[in-house]
């Protein structure tokens, strides 16, 4: 069995894949790397993905499914997994080599241990072009270092400190067993996969290591400001499928709790602040539809997010002056680090 599979989703790729790849390939016989063509039409993304299966047997698995969008290939990748612990890598970020050299040797010390971690947690960089600063997202104010832990032991989140996709490895039976499925052709997915299996988690690690390296740049990239404005459908979409997947007021322990209610209201928050700056009545009107969707859907989520901070902000109406609203959008800007 190998310790750590990686998937990492491509679609028409070709131009970056390479890199990505390359940093993944250092972590040898050790990882799985699973890279699944989302169904690429405009480059030579699935030849690329074929050849390094060819160079690398035992290593590289080549996987073509139809479009189906970023969920439904970390779905596929998924499903090919093999190895002990799972993780996601778009094929437009890397890993760093050290880095996960480091997670590699600390998963196999506890592979032999008889109750194996659920999650490992580490630091990941923004690493937005043109930057000559890289912001480093870091949990070692909000989490114990270097040892086991259970929620009860963790501490304050401050605003923007979520743990997303980039800082999270799960372990893979545990994905699996917990039914996590993310819907097809749907955007944003990512705070679905790292938050749906968080209360089956009963064992977690954080190594305060810069591990993930974010890009943030590209003009057609999803955290591209106007290219969320005009997805605000789908980053609605799964708000809600967010809230569906758990009774928020009944989740245990309770600083899991605080922190799955502060990362759905910040999901809240990040919908209404775009249908504000958007200055459209139609996406205007979308926001009041989700929050009378979370009001009909929990009354006791929605009385307490309604009239914190944040949801008297995200419930002003579009006259409102923006500087009311800067607020939520820095810390917006602090978790996607638009473009």
């Amino acid at each position: 069995m190998k310790l750590l599979s990686i998937a990492v989703p491509c679609y028409n790729s070709a131009a970056y894949m390479k890199k990505s790849i390359a940093s993944l390939l250092t972590g040898g016989e050790r990882v799985e790397v699973i890279i699944v063509d989302d169904g690429s039409t405009k480059d030579n993304t699935w030849e690329i993905a074929q050849e390094y299966e060819r160079q690398y047997p035992g290593i590289v698995k080549a996987v073509h499914q139809e479009n189906g969008g970023h969920g439904e290939a970390v779905n596929t990748g998924l499903a090919n997994a093999t190895g002990l612990y799972f993780k996601v890598v778009d094929s437009d970020d890397h890993l760093d080599p050290k880095g996960l050299q480091d997670v590699l040797d600390k998963l196999e010390e506890f592979s032999f241990k008889s109750n194996a971690l659920d999650m490992l947690i580490c630091n990941y960089v923004y690493d937005k072009e043109g930057a000559r600063h890289k912001k480093v997202m870091a949990y070692r104010t909000a989490l114990p270092m270097n040892c086991v832990f259970d929620w009860n032991r963790i501490r304050h989140f401050h605003a923007g400190q979520y743990i997303l996709m980039h800082s999270v490895i799960y372990r893979t039976q545990l994905l699996k067993d917990c039914g996590l499925r993310l819907p097809a052709h749907t955007f944003y997915v990512d705070n679905l996969y790292v938050y749906y299996p968080l209360p089956y988690v009963k064992r977690v690690y954080y190594m305060n290591i810069k591990l993930y390296r974010y890009y943030i740049g590209r003009a057609d990239q999803s955290v591209n400001e106007k290219i969320m404005i005009g997805r605000i459908d789908q980053q609605i979409r799964v708000t809600k499928m967010m809230l569906s997947s758990h009774d928020l007021m009944k989740v245990q322990p309770v600083k899991l709790r605080k922190y799955m209610m502060s990362y759905f209201e910040i999901m809240m928050a990040i919908s209404s602040i775009l249908a504000i700056r958007s200055g459209s009545e139609e996406n205007l009107a979308k926001r009041d539809e989700l929050w009378n969707y979370l009001k009909d859907k929990d009354k006791a989520v929605y009385r307490k997010l309604r009239y914190r901070p944040f949801g008297r902000i995200s419930n002003a109406r579009h006259k409102v002056d923006l500087k009311v609203t800067d607020t939520i959008y820095r810390i917006v800007r602090r978790i996607y680090g638009f473009n």
